[in-house]
């Protein structure tokens, strides 16, 4: 496939003037904050720590998750995608010229310092988690790095930061330390399988990521075959999980996770069939049931450590 050098974007952007606050909060794009705050959440509820107990902690560590590190990301994201929002979404905030000059790049750069601060008024163990994740964010999205570029790794540090780190997070704000390492087992596992709801995600992008040489999965191998690792992906580590589960003595929340994935496999079948086109329809469907999992799982765990 020929290479198509991307459009040089900011020589038609303002170079003056300051964003207006709907425009910096599109750029933050709050409707992405929700599956690290989900985790975030899921990580509290792990650690069986009463929530009455740490309240201004736990308000402290969901802002953390969803409008600073996460809302950060986008911005970080934004900026240094702009090309490819060119392409696929000329109204985002920096393409279409509403983030001015480069205001983009100041907002992510406060917005990581804020970020650390932040966290590491919670504590210490938070403070790192936060800058393993501001760090994953711009190794995720700006050269020399930018591992969205390649498809297998940008995906796993994605969700990496997004599930990962966030339920580490959260289980680290409640206990005010490091987590049981059963937490850390389930955290890892439903982590590694979110890799495979970033290899759907891709899909409303291959237009775009093709011209802009981005070499997500379904550009690399085809929509079929991205779709069958994302479904592969997602599904063993639950299978993990529930095995974890009922070693620890956790039967119900286990087959509870079951049935979820036994749900999830049936909706696969309609992605399968035709991948670009079911992927939103899964992600509003298997998706929910992927993280409804883990809430069980949470819950499951917080008896037990």
């Amino acid at each position: 496939m020929e290479h198509v050098p991307p459009p040089r974007v900011e020589a038609v952007l303002p170079a003056t003037g300051f964003p207006r606050p709907r425009a910096v909060l599109e750029l933050l794009k709050p409707v992405t904050w929700f599956p690290p705050m989900w985790a975030f959440m899921c990580g509290v509820v792990s650690s069986g720590v009463p929530l009455a107990d740490r309240v201004g902690f736990l308000i402290a560590g969901m802002l953390l998750a969803g409008p600073l590190v996460c809302g950060n990301s986008q911005a970080i994201n934004d900026w240094f995608d702009r090309h490819v929002d060119a392409i696929n979404e000329p109204q985002r905030p920096i393409p279409s010229g509403r983030i001015p000059g480069r205001w983009g790049l100041y907002i992510a750069v406060m917005g990581s310092i804020i970020s650390l601060a932040i966290g590491f008024i919670i504590g210490p163990v938070v403070g790192i988690a936060t800058i393993v994740g501001i760090a994953m964010a711009w190794a995720y999205s700006a050269p020399p790095l930018r591992f969205k570029a390649e498809g297998w790794l940008g995906p796993l540090v994605c969700a990496a930061a997004y599930e990962g780190v966030s339920w580490f997070t959260g289980a680290a704000v409640m206990a005010g330390g490091v987590p049981d390492s059963r937490i850390i087992w389930v955290l890892c596992m439903y982590a590694l399988g979110a890799h495979g709801i970033m290899v759907l995600n891709d899909f409303k992008a291959v237009k775009g990521d093709a011209q802009s040489g981005v070499n997500s999965l379904p550009v690399q191998l085809g929509e079929r075959n991205a779709a069958e690792i994302a479904c592969w992906t997602m599904a063993l580590p639950q299978v993990v999980v529930i095995i974890l589960l009922a070693r620890w003595g956790l039967a119900w929340p286990a087959a509870m996770v079951a049935f979820s994935l036994s749900m999830q496999v049936v909706l696969m079948q309609r992605v399968l069939a035709a991948p670009a086109a079911n992927a939103p329809f899964y992600n509003a469907t298997g998706t929910t049931l992927y993280v409804l999992g883990m809430l069980t799982s949470a819950f499951g765990l917080s008896v037990i450590v």
